[in-house]
């Protein structure tokens, strides 16, 4: 029984070690990014040291993936199934926008790192791959509510104002660059949306 007891107890320590480790990079990704977080940071941070992050680490692939999976579990994109019941496609689209743009709220430092990091480390370009698949959809979803032809240049056009409101890049520029509050800036992208383009070529 004891020796049941020791070894559970050093699971639980090292599980508590291992999840020091990743809280710890995750508060370094978004204070510094991803690129410039170096692992004597991390080692100092969770008071450990630096062959005990690679114990748990043995690289950047690890340490990424851990620390990813952390944070969208912590952080899960906004829930399509929230607008789904809505059947008119403005207040769909109204309220689909305003969700993007307060979970961007709460989460635009670390996406800002990430993105400004991705291009230079290949393995956190293809971990945050899932998560522009997911806005892929929600816009296709979204575009799908309203009546038009898809092949059409409306329908191609509308697609396109979706995608670009629900764009990361769209609410950085409106809010932080342009100084929009969230509410003006998915008022403002709403009324791209509704108004498309009249020309059919």
């Amino acid at each position: 029984m004891t020796r049941t007891y020791e070894l559970k107890r050093r699971a639980e320590r090292q599980d508590a070690t291992r999840l020091r480790i990743v809280e710890v990079t995750v508060g370094l990704h978004e204070e510094v990014g991803p690129a410039a977080t170096t692992i004597t940071e991390i080692a100092d941070r969770a008071g450990v040291g630096r062959l005990t992050v690679y114990r748990y680490f043995p690289d950047q692939e690890a340490l990424l993936t851990a620390c990813t999976g952390h944070w969208f579990a912590e952080h899960p994109a906004p829930d399509p199934s929230g607008w789904h019941d809505i059947a008119d496609p403005t207040a769909r689209t109204e309220h689909a926008i305003s969700m993007v743009y307060a979970y961007f709220a709460g989460t635009g430092e670390m996406l800002d790192r990430a993105e400004q990091d991705a291009p230079s480390i290949p393995v956190l370009a293809r971990l945050m791959k899932p998560f522009a698949i997911t806005w892929d959809r929600m816009r296709d979803d979204l575009a799908a509510a309203w009546p038009d032809d898809p092949e059409s240049p409306v329908g191609i056009a509308r697609r396109a104002a979706i995608g670009h409101a629900l764009a990361f890049s769209t609410w950085r520029s409106l809010t932080r660059d342009q100084g929009l509050t969230d509410q003006l800036a998915a008022e403002l992208m709403l009324a791209a949306v509704r108004c498309g383009v009249r020309s059919n070529r």
